[in-house]
């Protein structure tokens, strides 16, 4: 089986390729289990983050949360699902109900191996038909970025039509399918970025403002605040959030790529009575909600690059240079 590995080295240096690997995805789907030949699979920034904390002494496996294929076996007991049927990946394990949130999400690719190989094995319920519309190419990148997206835009920051929502650091997977998601019903777009050239790429997407993230934001939105921020950076960015928001307005957080520690001031969250609030990936009613919401709406993920398997690393030193706008996929099959 060809796979992309890690092992031996901290971070990128530690990806190699193998023509002939040998792991669990080569045996058959055990009970209630699917294998899926891979087509195609997305990269994303929690590979980076697994990547860089592994140490030499762990055992190899197989990175990769998102992608899309055909299924080829079907264990003992699976009903719902047939050979040959085209599908796309849930990578959240074991989170049906969203109200029964997990105290950490599992997701596929970390600690299990994942989707930079030929083949995946995974529960059948995580294995979901592959919407008509949607090329393989974007069917591999959508999963994890996309239901990170759609869960904190509706079912933590409750968007509604005509409401104003600030995206911080457009450039990555869930920026840019929330800006999608939130102008698809009608919601004002703010994104901010401190590359000129992601500017001028962002003016392209259904968004209403793009200002300098290096500017200040509060003379950019004086005249129209926002109701909403979805938060992936953290402390770089985090005061300048209570200078644009409305009173009653939240704060969404589901990264902090500038690093944990934070330091709140009260009074701005208690006077505006600003609700501030997490979330990480979504549920498997979340995840059917968001492939039925994309089809209806008809959102095509934005496919920054397509790389082949073996240039899996140039792929992931794109990614850590931040130069894509949207996400990144691998070519499997």
């Amino acid at each position: 089986m060809k796979a992309i590995i890690h092992e031996g080295e901290q971070g990128v240096n530690g990806l190699q390729y193998k023509h002939h690997y040998i792991g669990q995805q080569d045996k058959p789907p055990k009970k209630g289990q699917v294998k899926i030949k891979l087509k195609t699979a997305g990269l994303n920034h929690r590979d980076l983050f697994l990547m860089a904390a592994r140490s030499k002494q762990d055992a190899p496996f197989i990175l990769g949360s998102d992608g899309a294929g055909i299924i080829e076996e079907i264990g003992e007991g699976v009903t719902g699902l047939s050979k040959g049927t085209e599908v796309i990946i849930n990578p959240t394990l074991g989170w049906d109900k969203t109200d029964e949130v997990p105290v950490v999400p599992e997701i596929l690719g970390g600690p299990t191996d994942g989707t930079f190989a030929e083949y995946v094995i995974i529960p059948e319920q995580n294995a979901v038909a592959k919407p008509g519309y949607l090329s393989w190419e974007e069917a591999g990148a959508l999963s994890l970025s996309a239901l990170t997206a759609y869960r904190a835009l509706f079912t933590r920051g409750t968007l509604q039509a005509g409401q104003h929502v600030l995206i911080p650091g457009i450039g990555g997977g869930v920026a840019t399918f929330a800006a999608l998601m939130a102008s698809a019903i009608g919601a004002k777009v703010t994104v901010t970025s401190r590359s000129e050239a992601k500017r001028k790429q962002a003016l392209e997407l259904p968004i209403t403002k793009v200002i300098d993230s290096n500017s200040h934001w509060h003379d950019e939105l004086q005249d129209e605040p926002v109701d909403l921020i979805l938060d992936s950076i953290g402390p770089a960015t985090f005061n300048q959030y209570f200078d644009v928001l409305k009173p009653n307005g939240k704060i969404v957080m589901f990264g902090a790529s500038s690093g944990d520690d934070i330091t709140i001031p009260a009074r701005a969250i208690f006077f505006p009575q600003i609700q501030l609030m997490g979330t990480s990936m979504g549920s498997h009613e979340e995840f059917v909600a968001m492939l039925q919401f994309m089809e209806q709406h008809k959102i095509h993920p934005i496919v920054d690059s397509v790389y082949s398997l073996e240039d899996t690393t140039l792929a992931f030193q794109r990614m850590e240079r931040s130069e894509q706008l949207g996400n990144i996929v691998l070519k499997i099959s």
